[in-house]
């Protein structure tokens, strides 16, 4: 046996050293899920800018990217469903898309590399899905658009993998991102609190179920992404649902 810090310990394992988990660590890859979609949601933007909408105001000018993509519960009821989807990938003005895709590029960076491809894109949809959910909830007949649920939902994911991972959270400054930016949901009239809450409680379970299922050996590798897409299913039957009872 040999003398250590911790105590005595066996030759093999004195020699043995616990690796450290850096936040820089999680920093390796392309994270081109999150490229994509920035180009996806770039791309909208130019649509409306050329059917109507303003580039630094609320002015939609009759556009019809925002009048058959925004999200309102209405035309959900009435068989719309794809804005569950669409509205996620619209914005109000410049402002609002730089600062969703300033969002997005920095937490993709962080997360992508850290889950994989596939599983980063399964968070960012469920996320979104749930996000409508949510505002289907809390302003079923208003004209809900942006990245902004999704976004939150990676705020969510992204600070569960890393303190999985053994990673400092508060010295990344996710959390107090994160908490400003609720102080902004209930601050200030125009934003989504439903979009942003239901976005980040997708996200953060999406993220919890494959993070945790992932490690355990006795379940399926496809256990924690199936698990992902039925909270995603939950939150369009629940959003088709809640906009039905308020027609």
């Amino acid at each position: 046996m040999t003398p250590t810090s911790v105590g005595m310990r066996c030759p093999e394992c004195a020699r043995q050293r616990t690796k450290v988990v850096r936040a820089r660590s999680l920093y390796s890859g392309e994270p081109s899920v999150t490229y994509a979609l920035i180009g996806i949601n770039v791309v909208a933007f130019l649509a409306e800018l050329v059917t109507g909408v303003s580039l630094l105001g609320n002015s939609f000018g009759g556009s019809s990217v925002i009048l058959h993509g925004a999200l309102a519960g209405p035309p959900v009821a009435d068989g719309d469903y794809w804005r569950l989807l669409t509205a996620g990938f619209l914005h109000f003005n410049l402002w609002h898309i730089a600062f969703n895709m300033y969002a997005l590029y920095i937490l993709g960076a962080i997360l992508e590399p850290a889950i994989g491809h596939v599983r980063f894109a399964l968070i960012y949809f469920v996320a979104l899905l749930a996000g409508s959910f949510g505002a289907l909830i809390v302003t079923p007949d208003s004209l809900t658009v942006g990245a902004s649920g999704a976004v939150f939902g990676l705020f969510g994911a992204a600070i569960l993998e890393m303190r999985s991972r053994g990673v400092d959270v508060m010295a990344t400054g996710l959390p107090l991102w994160l908490g400003i930016n609720l102080v902004f949901t209930f601050t200030f009239n125009g934003i989504s609190v439903g979009g942003h809450i239901g976005g980040l409680i997708g996200g953060a379970l999406a993220g919890v179920a494959i993070a945790e299922l992932d490690k355990r050996r006795n379940m399926p590798r496809l256990a924690g992404p199936l698990l992902a897409v039925a909270i995603g299913v939950i939150s369009v039957i629940g959003a088709i649902a809640v906009a039905h009872s308020n027609t």
